[in-house]
């Protein structure tokens, strides 16, 4: 993995952990990593929205070298979108990476390619960093569908934004099939894929861009994957999943990925 490209870890923690629980596993997490570890590793954590508040609040007070991240938001400011968050609310809450295109949401929510577009323009607008999910079914990985499904959904999340823009971003490669199954994808089969992911932006964007964006993996990632995948050129980090809810099993994958 090139020196040049800071690793990003992140944890997602999806629908889990109330508040109270967020607390205690974040300041677990933070105590659990060696503090030199932070300097070679970014480590971002994901709550759920009714946790934000509380682990914001938990971070600044402790002084803790840890992102405030989130799950999901909508492309809209403000207005009648029951259920929806701003992107306004979140900036104002510190919030500093915030996913979106998640395999969950566009598999189970019918997010589309468009809508992704319209959140990374959103969360950049509000001076956050996008964590930009792309990844395929198990049908069209079959079909052998994988790369052409990826630079797709690439080629509109990426749509309409500035070469510094995208340099600065992270895209996460999330395989739909790998998605709390269990099952991973090969170190060499990611590695193909991020590798692919960074030629279509170097294609669209420049060699530069090509070589500073961050691109993660992310599908059932656990501590005994993380090595063989940090180890790969193109993959520059992880996307943790229900690894993240063990504060001493993510801070091994943290540990790994700063070695």
């Amino acid at each position: 993995m090139p020196t040049s490209r800071k690793p990003i870890i992140s944890g997602n923690w999806k629908m889990n952990l109330n508040h109270f629980e967020a607390i205690q596993t974040v300041q677990k997490l933070h105590y659990s990593i060696p503090k030199e570890v932070f300097d070679k590793v970014d480590v971002s954590v994901h709550p759920p929205f009714t946790d934000i508040r509380s682990v914001q609040t938990v971070i600044e007070a402790d002084d803790l070298d840890l992102l405030l991240g989130a799950q999901h938001c909508h492309w809209d400011d403000k207005g009648a979108f029951t259920g929806e968050i701003s992107p306004a609310f979140l900036a104002k809450l510190d919030v500093k990476l915030v996913v979106c295109g998640h395999s969950e949401r566009r598999d189970l929510f019918g997010e589309t390619d468009e809508m992704v577009n319209k959140k990374v323009h959103a969360i950049f607008k509000h001076g956050m960093t996008p964590i930009m999910c792309c990844g395929e079914s198990l049908d069209e990985r079959e079909a052998g569908e994988t790369e052409a499904k990826v630079l797709t959904q690439v080629a509109a999340g990426l749509a309409k934004l500035q070469a510094d823009q995208v340099a600065s971003m992270v895209i996460a490669y999330e395989p739909i099939w790998a998605i709390g199954t269990g099952k991973t994808a090969t170190a060499d089969d990611a590695q193909a894929v991020c590798k692919a992911i960074r030629g279509a932006v170097g294609a669209q964007f420049g060699s530069d861009v090509a070589a500073a964006v961050r691109i993660q993996y992310g599908g059932s990632v656990k501590a005994g994957t993380t090595v063989e995948l940090m180890a790969q050129p193109d993959v520059d980090g992880a996307l943790v999943g229900g690894a993240s809810l063990d504060p001493d099993e993510f801070s091994r994958i943290v540990q790994f990925a700063a070695d």
